[in-house]
């Protein structure tokens, strides 16, 4: 399984990647794998500010929806649409063209308290 370094991770199986006041986030090649075939993504959260821990939506997959927990504190700028018409991309692509959505964040430095990709290894016994 990949995890690239230049992320941050969660308990919950997010990855977050800061440029700038923005934050990108998606779920893990981890994530993925255990879930199974992703069959639809859906994100209805676009403008709502929400705090770090808190539901941006849902991924569907064959045999079960898992909500997906926001790591840090902000606001829901952008979705990626290409999730709409083709979910199976968290699956191909996890922490490319898979990725789920952009925030603006709201409390810089909030990502300090996530896992390295080393750490995350070894939180699901990698």
């Amino acid at each position: 399984m990949n995890f690239p370094s230049e992320l941050k991770y969660t308990e919950d199986h997010e990855w977050i990647r800061i440029e700038g006041d923005t934050a990108i986030i998606g779920i893990t090649d981890h994530a993925q794998h255990e879930l199974g075939d992703i069959v639809y993504v859906d994100i209805n959260t676009v403008g709502d500010a929400l705090e770090k821990g808190e539901v941006f939506g849902s991924v569907e997959a064959v045999k079960t929806v898992s909500d997906l927990l926001i790591p840090v504190a902000g606001t829901v700028t952008e979705v990626n649409e290409e999730l709409d018409g083709e979910p199976e991309l968290v699956n191909t692509d996890p922490y490319g063209r898979g990725w789920m959505v952009k925030i603006s964040l709201s409390s810089p430095g909030d990502e300090d308290g996530l896992m390295s990709a080393e750490d995350y290894e070894k939180f699901i016994g990698a």
